[in-house]
């Protein structure tokens, strides 16, 4: 029962993948200080039944690799290279921790929904660590801890039941989660999720033989015994405290006076539901993106494609809202007042912080406002920045 389930074809993705800024905001969200290059070596760890086929569509000038367990998986992937003629794909049917049998090193790792369902992910991330060229980055998702303790429940409830992956048992199974009191503690997730109540999906969540979940603390633990350096979180509004309800609370002032690891582990505890983790990390030390110095001037803002603007009931002192429709929190909407306004819809992808300031304040007397603003919108992934011009 592979999962996610198979695609019959890419055509979505394909004029998906059309944009140029798209493919430039997803390398500059991984890469902030690097220019754009084509001829990247990418490793698909893990790669299911299409997103080895998915990068190689996206990225045509790389180079994707794509390694399962499944031979299932990787048969669907096959029947996806040949339709689209992807000969920058190339398959291997591989566990995680034999990668270095490749014989090649990478310059982007991709592994989501895989590492925590190995029975050594220590030994699994050190193997991708191994193959990762210097200056590489790897993007990861791996499960939570607090936000998932509604299925651990049921996986227990299921263990003592002996339910297994078979036709009859996931339709019981189903029929059993439908009569779940509305209280329990996966009710909220099953309401939420698209796909929960696939066979393929319930089997994945409910009956996988091996899955473990990280708090905050325990990830960044097992990064640093794994020699790995945290980049930043791939929506990041969720952990900081300076966005949405967090931003509000009573304990807003001591939760941004924290340090970033410990505010990260505090707010993913005010915030209680989170399901996955999803971070980019660096074999070497990262250069994150710093608003400490004069730097941010050269920046290039890079609007997400996947966010969009709202001008109807709008709160007292907007002209209008941002929402990242990636955000599963409802509460992380970024209003804007005439002045940001100006600022947002001065952004081309080419102008710098600096020359967007000169033509919306050419003055320059609110230096300050914009530069609290486009800090703002970058906690707010609204925008990534493109700071390889920095001088």
């Amino acid at each position: 029962m592979p999962y996610p389930p198979p695609l019959a074809n890419l055509d979505a993705h394909c004029d998906l993948y059309k944009n140029g800024e798209r493919r430039r905001a997803e390398f500059h969200l991984i890469w902030p200080a690097r220019e754009p290059r084509g001829n990247l070596e990418i490793l698909i760890a893990g790669c299911g039944t299409s997103q080895a086929a998915r990068y190689a569509l996206r990225e045509p000038d790389a180079r994707v690799t794509g390694i399962d367990v499944s031979e299932a998986s990787l048969r669907h992937t096959r029947e996806l290279q040949r339709k689209y003629d992807l000969d920058n794909l190339e398959l291997h049917q591989l566990p995680i921790e034999r990668v270095q049998q490749i014989g090649r090193s990478f310059d982007l790792v991709v592994c989501t929904g895989v590492l925590h369902h190995l029975a050594d992910p220590d030994h699994g991330l050190r193997a991708l660590r191994d193959v990762l060229r210097p200056g590489g980055a790897m993007r990861l998702m791996v499960y939570a801890r607090y936000g998932r303790a509604g299925i651990y429940m049921i996986q227990e409830y299921c263990r003592l039941l002996g339910i297994e992956a078979s036709a009859t048992d996931l339709r019981t199974l189903r029929a059993a989660l439908e009569a779940l009191p509305a209280g329990h503690p996966i009710s909220d997730l099953l309401r939420r999720s698209k796909d929960f109540w696939r066979p393929e999906a319930m089997a994945d969540a409910l009956l996988h033989p091996r899955d473990r979940a990280y708090t905050v603390p325990e990830l960044y633990a097992w990064l640093d015994r794994c020699g790995m350096s945290f980049g930043r979180w791939v929506e990041q509004a969720p952990y900081l405290a300076e966005c949405g309800m967090v931003a509000y609370s009573p304990h807003a002032a001591r939760l941004a006076a924290l340090p970033p690891r410990l505010q990260h582990a505090a707010v993913e505890l005010f915030r209680g539901t989170m399901v996955s983790h999803s971070f980019i990390v660096y074999r070497d030390e990262s250069q994150p993106i710093t608003f400490a110095d004069d730097r941010w001037r050269d920046y290039v803002p890079i609007a997400l494609p996947w966010t969009v603007g709202v001008r109807e009931r709008l709160p007292p002192g907007s002209v209008a809202v941002r929402i990242n429709q990636s955000h599963t929190f409802t509460d992380l909407v970024l209003g804007l007042d005439a002045f940001e306004d100006r600022l947002f819809g001065t952004i081309d992808g080419n102008r710098t912080i600096a020359e967007i300031l000169q033509v919306a304040s050419p003055g320059g007397e609110r230096a300050a406002h914009a530069l609290r603003f486009f800090q703002r919108l970058w906690q707010y992934d609204q925008v990534v920045f493109d700071a390889s011009r920095r001088g």
